[in-house]
C-alpha cells in the first residue's frame, strides 16, 4: 500500500498538484488514494469474475455433472452494482469520513451481502435440491424444500439486521436475550402448530402418502390433495373434504392403497348339511376351476372349511392382478356369478340361516 501511495503522489505531482492539501478533513492525496483503490477494486472484482466464468464455462465441457452450470450461476449473480458498492466502501477505509455516513454505507453493503447471500440460498435449493431430491410430479418433497429454503432465508435475513443494528451502535446482545425468552414463550403457545410443522417434514421426505394417493387412517379413507405445513387434505369417497392434523397422521396407522400392484379376494361361503359327501369333494376343485376361469386372477387355494350351525362351510383365497378397486369388483363378480351357476347346474343348495326344532312325543 505504502508504494500505492507513492505512485499516487507521483501522479499528482506530475500534474503540480499539492497532496498535502487538506478538504473537508482529508487531504487531496487521500482522496486520490481512495478514488484509485476504488478503481483498482473494480477492476479485480471484474477480472476475477471474467477468469472464473471462463474457467467454469472449460470445465463444465470435461464434465457430466450440473454442479459447475450451479456455480455459474451463483457467480453471475454478483452483479455490477454489487462489487460496486464493496468496492467503494473498501475505499474509504483510506479517508476520514464522519457523521453517520459511514455506518449508513456499511448498513447498505451488509442488506446487500445478506440478499446476496439469500439469492444464493434461492440457486442452490432450486438447481441442487430440487433436481436430486425432488421428483418431477413429486410436489411433496418440492413443498418441503421450498418452506426449508424460506426458512434459512429468513434466518439469514434475521442475523443481517442484527449485524446492521450493531453497526449503529444498538445492543443486540440484550435485544438477542429478549427475543429469546420471547421465543420459548411463542414456542409454548405454539406447541401444536410447531409439531404440525415438524410432522409435516416427516411426511414429506419420508413419503408414506403423496398426493393422489387412495389412503385409509382409522375410519377416515379418501384421496390426498393436499399436503399442507399443518394439515393434510382429503377427498373422502363421497364426495366431503376431510381435513387432517400432520401430528394425528404421524402417529397414526395408515394404509395406503395407491401403491397396491393386487388385490386380495375372500371368498367364504356354505352349502346345506344334505349335500352328498362326494359332492362336498368336488366342491373344492370347482371352485378352483372357475377362479382360474376368470382373466387376471390367481387362484391361491379353497378348502372345506368347518362345520357351521346351519351349514358346511367353505373358504376360497384369490389374487386380482390390478390394483384399481373397480376392476377387483368387476371379476369378483363375474366370479360369483359363475360359481351360482355351477351350484345350479349340479344340484348344490347355498346354506342359510336355519332353525329346526325337534318335538319329543
Amino acid at each position: 500500500m505504502e508504494q500505492l501511495t507513492l505512485y499516487v503522489e507521483r501522479f499528482l505531482a506530475y500534474f503540480s498538484v499539492d497532496s498535502s492539501t487538506v478538504l473537508f478533513g482529508n487531504s487531496v492525496g487521500d482522496y486520490a488514494l481512495s478514488f484509485t483503490v476504488f478503481l483498482f477494486g473494480l477492476a479485480i472484482f471484474a477480472l476475477v469474475q471474467y477468469f472464473a466464468l471462463s474457467w467454469l464455462a472449460f470445465l463444465s465441457k470435461k464434465t457430466e455433472t450440473n454442479l459447475d452450470d450451479v456455480f455459474v450461476k451463483m457467480v453471475r449473480s454478483f452483479t455490477p452494482p454489487f462489487y460496486l458498492l464493496l468496492s467503494f466502501w473498501f475505499a474509504l477505509r483510506f479517508i476520514n469520513v464522519y457523521g453517520t455516513a459511514d455506518s449508513v454505507i456499511t448498513a447498505v453493503l451488509v442488506l446487500w451481502l445478506v440478499y446476496q447471500a439469500v439469492v444464493i440460498v434461492g440457486i442452490l435449493v432450486e438447481d441442487i435440491a430440487f433436481k436430486h431430491f425432488a421428483e418431477e410430479d413429486d410436489e411433496t418433497t418440492k413443498s418441503a424444500i421450498h418452506l426449508i429454503a424460506n426458512l434459512s432465508k429468513g434466518v439469514i435475513w434475521v442475523l443481517g439486521i442484527l449485524m446492521v443494528l450493531s453497526n449503529f451502535g444498538i445492543n443486540v446482545t440484550s435485544l438477542m436475550a429478549g427475543a429469546g425468552v420471547a421465543g420459548i414463550a411463542i414456542a409454548f403457545a405454539l406447541q401444536g402448530i410447531l409439531s404440525d410443522l415438524f410432522s409435516s417434514f416427516s411426511l414429506y421426505f419420508d413419503k408414506p402418502f403423496r398426493v393422489g394417493d387412495f389412503i385409509q387412517t382409522g375410519t377416515t379413507a379418501g384421496t390426498v390433495k393436499q399436503i399442507g405445513v399443518k394439515s393434510t387434505r382429503l377427498e373422502s369417497v363421497t364426495g366431503e373434504e376431510v381435513v387432517l392434523s400432520n401430528q394425528e397422521l404421524t402417529a397414526a396407522r395408515i394404509q395406503n392403497y395407491k401403491v397396491m400392484e393386487t388385490r386380495r379376494g375372500d371368498l367364504a361361503f356354505g352349502v346345506l348339511y344334505e349335500t352328498k359327501p362326494e359332492m362336498l369333494r368336488r366342491i373344492p376343485d370347482m371352485v378352483q376351476k372357475i377362479v382360474e376361469s376368470v382373466d387376471g386372477v390367481e387362484f391361491s387355494r379353497a378348502h372345506f372349511k368347518g362345520f357351521g350351525d346351519s351349514s358346511l362351510d367353505f373358504a376360497c383365497v384369490y389374487q386380482v392382478q390390478d390394483a384399481d378397486y373397480k376392476v377387483f369388483m368387476d371379476r369378483q363378480q363375474e366370479i360369483n356369478f359363475k360359481l351360482f351357476e355351477k351350484f345350479a347346474e349340479e344340484g348344490i343348495e347355498f346354506a342359510y340361516p336355519t332353525t329346526t326344532v325337534h318335538m319329543a312325543k
